[in-house]
């Protein structure tokens, strides 16, 4: 990488979240056990789905990819967030920066695809449940992944081959607590207006795209259920609420941060703290406590472990 880029500026100063001891310490505590439950949890619907036969079945495959997409995204992030809060000089190297932002890319890329996949499957659950074996077999459950991952990756790529080549020579203030495409091409020593649009075409607006096209999804889905019988209409309600939940959790602070026309610093850290670590700890919790298949097989799961236990 170090042929590629022959900018002045090797590292960049990243924004500090607290001033006080006291607020470093509450976020601290904060985001740990945010990122536990993090890693806890979304490990634990992926250990479940292996393990547990009885979810072997498309929309579970689905939900156990978007587990370790939620958990590598705010592992990008989190981590160095706790380590940079008692730093007095917050700096990330050039490569790091490049490098987590392209991996920031890739994993919101393939989540946004998981998120379509998971939609098509309940409207095939749903609206055409006669048909859903055939429509949603093994093979089309895979190629929906591979295509998240594909996606994913030339999404991040697109953005990433024109920044990495920018010329960087001061000032070096992200103005953030993490790197991102739209505030390290602002700092770059040239003129970026068709970058920035590039960007904003990117990663803006085919997040609200696919969010309004999700959120019309559902809503036939939901008008469909209540055509046919409107007293199966609160059960599909029920099942529906859990994904709109994380598709509004997901695509509200990525159309904030991409689209929102006139930014600032305090908002652009709520919603960025919300997309790397409330989200990614809630979702693990949204699709478990509502879903009975996955309760089921934790206590399966749960009884196995202690068989084995006792066992020894």
């Amino acid at each position: 990488m170090d042929q590629v880029n022959d900018s002045v500026i090797t590292e960049f100063v990243l924004l500090g979240l607290a001033q006080s001891l006291g607020m470093q310490f509450f976020l601290f505590l904060f985001f740990s056990l945010f990122y536990v439950g993090i890693i806890l949890g979304n490990l634990l619907i992926v250990f479940t789905v292996t393990i547990d036969p009885h979810l072997h079945s498309p929309m579970y495959v689905l939900l156990a990819n978007l587990s370790l997409i939620d958990l590598g995204l705010s592992s990008t992030t989190v981590p160095r967030m706790i380590s940079d809060l008692f730093t007095d000089y917050k700096v990330i190297s050039f490569h790091n920066c490049m490098i987590q932002m392209f991996f920031i890319h890739v994993m919101g890329g393939v989540e946004m695809v998981l998120l379509i996949a998971m939609a098509y499957d309940r409207y095939t659950a749903i609206c055409k449940p006669l048909h859903y074996l055939t429509i949603m077999n093994p093979k089309i459950c895979m190629l929906l992944v591979i295509a998240a991952w594909a996606t994913g990756v030339i999404h991040a790529m697109l953005q990433f081959v024109f920044v990495i080549n920018l010329p960087f020579c001061g000032p070096n203030d992200v103005g953030s607590f993490y790197c991102d495409f739209p505030r390290v091409i602002k700092l770059a020593c040239t003129d970026t207006y068709s970058l920035e649009f590039v960007v904003t075409a990117n990663s803006g607006f085919i997040s609200m795209g696919t969010f309004f096209f999700l959120i019309v999804s559902y809503i036939f889905i939901l008008v469909t259920v209540w055509q046919h019988s409107s007293s199966n209409l609160s059960k599909a309600f029920f099942t529906l609420s859990a994904h709109i939940t994380v598709v509004v959790m997901f695509f509200a602070p990525c159309m904030f941060l991409y689209v929102w026309p006139f930014p600032t610093k305090s908002l652009d850290t709520f919603f960025a703290i919300v997309d790397f670590v409330v989200t990614p700890v809630l979702n693990p919790a949204i699709y478990t406590l509502r879903n009975k298949d996955m309760k089921l097989a934790m206590r399966r799961l749960s009884r196995q472990v202690v068989s084995s236990r006792e066992m020894t």
